[in-house]
């Protein structure tokens, strides 16, 4: 196809041809125009002619320049594809619930026509502690080594796996974060099974265990891997979609499925601890109008069994409003957790939220992103199933600083005070987060 310009060209040689030859022409030579006419179209012809041949030349030109040598590596969770110089902007996107299983198993999907083509990613990060709370240790820790798998198995089904790999005293302790088969019906209904992050509030289900996605070194104890307040982990089914809603962006995602273990921290992974089932339910709004906006509302049910002949009823409301922009970037959680005792009819009641602000600069080429986090937990002392949950209240001070892409520097300043009357402890953290 000529391009607009070349065809101004043609036009513009053609319209000149022909003025400087009608110019010459008089009355005396009137009959001699048509053959002057036949001359002109043969030129512009002629012209056509050659530029066509060059806009070839030049498009065989482009096309071997633009083919890799070798293939370039496909996105995955939570970045942009490389290019083969790095653009300006070291800016990870904003992420949202559900978001990196989902991008992981697009790309997979995007890159590949044949059932099933299994894509790997990874994320690691080395960290550095330094501490005055009596006890601690200060030193060097590998952190977590995360492998993702996605696979598509057909244009409607999928398969995503994480598996952890943390450093422990003595070995590894190697941990199926999530294993999720989902159908996708349509964008209003899409359902999973297996084991995934329990879709309580925001952060749980927005970052997962790959460090490099989050902007901070620590998650919020609300929602730290290992504890207790909230289940981090559910098993069972899952049902997410939009709700037609135009400009408002509205969103739900159902499930129903194993609750907590007797080590409340943990999932059912190999089945329930009784014959309750726990359900969950969510609902968020993006609006279209405020790119990088969401809020929503979420209810947790559960009956827990520690030990054999007790029973407790769980149940947790949650609500969450967050900013992702990056300019500026805000995050904001609670969460209430109702306890109450089958047997006795007593009730415990325990809160915990946490508000975190960052900002990425403009200049660099943004990739230094400072940031703060304020965070509190309160538990009644007598609630016999948060024996080993403290009261908090803490502070966050960082800095995030993008070094490529795919590697970041971040270094965090702690002070916070764990437990009714303790004194405040203070701790610095440095860390090197990645992926592959």
């Amino acid at each position: 196809m000529r391009s607009p310009l070349l065809s101004i060209i043609v036009l513009g040689l053609g319209g000149m041809l022909f003025a400087e030859a009608t110019s010459s022409t008089s009355p005396a030579s009137a009959a001699n125009e048509d053959s002057n006419v036949q001359v002109l179209l043969q030129r512009i012809q002629h012209l056509e002619k050659r530029i066509s041949d060059l806009e070839a030349r030049e498009n065989a030109r482009e096309a071997s320049l633009q083919s890799p040598a070798v293939p370039q590596p496909t996105a995955t969770v939570g970045q942009t594809a490389p290019t083969t110089t790095e653009p300006a902007a070291q800016v990870p996107p904003p992420v949202s619930p559900g978001d990196h299983e989902h991008a992981s198993i697009a790309v997979a999907r995007e890159t590949e026509e044949h059932y099933p083509s299994l894509q790997i990613r990874g994320f690691g990060d080395v960290d550095f502690s330094a501490s005055d709370q009596k006890g601690s240790i200060s030193g060097f820790n590998l952190g977590q080594f995360v492998l993702h798998f996605a696979s598509p198995l057909s244009r409607k089904v999928t398969y995503f796996g994480e598996v952890s790999f943390t450093a422990q005293p003595s070995n590894y302790d190697v941990q199926v974060e999530r294993s999720i088969i989902r159908y996708d019906y349509n964008d209003y209904f899409k359902i999973s099974f297996g084991k995934y992050h329990t879709p309580i509030g925001y952060w749980n289900t927005a970052f997962h265990h790959g460090a490099w996605l989050q902007t901070t070194i620590s998650r919020p104890q609300m929602v730290q891997f290992g504890g207790t307040f909230i289940p981090v982990h559910f098993v069972g089914l899952s049902a997410e979609g939009n709700i037609p809603s135009g400009g408002l962006g509205l969103g739900y995602n159902v499930g129903i499925g194993n609750g907590r273990s007797s080590i409340l921290s943990k999932a059912g992974d190999n089945g329930d601890i009784n014959d309750n089932r726990a359900w969950v339910a969510t609902v968020f709004a993006r609006p279209a109008r405020f790119y990088g906006l969401q809020f929503g509302a979420s209810v947790y049910r559960d009956k827990l069994t520690p030990k054999a002949g007790q029973n407790f009823d769980e149940t947790i409301a949650s609500a969450h409003v967050v900013w992702t922009k990056e300019h500026p970037e805000f995050l904001s959680e609670f969460a209430d957790v109702h306890h109450r005792d089958v047997l006795t009819g007593r009730t415990f009641n325990s809160q915990a939220f946490y508000v975190q602000l960052a900002y990425r600069f403009p200049w660099q080429e943004n990739k230094w992103k400072p940031y703060y986090r304020f965070e509190y937990i309160h538990k009644p002392e007598s609630d016999p199933l948060f024996s080993v949950v403290s009261d908090l209240v803490g502070s966050t001070v960082g800095v995030r600083y993008d070094i490529t892409n795919y590697a970041a520097f971040k270094g965090e300043y702690r002070s916070s005070r764990v437990g009714v009357g303790e004194p405040r402890s203070n701790a610095a953290f440095f860390q090197t987060a990645f992926t592959f």
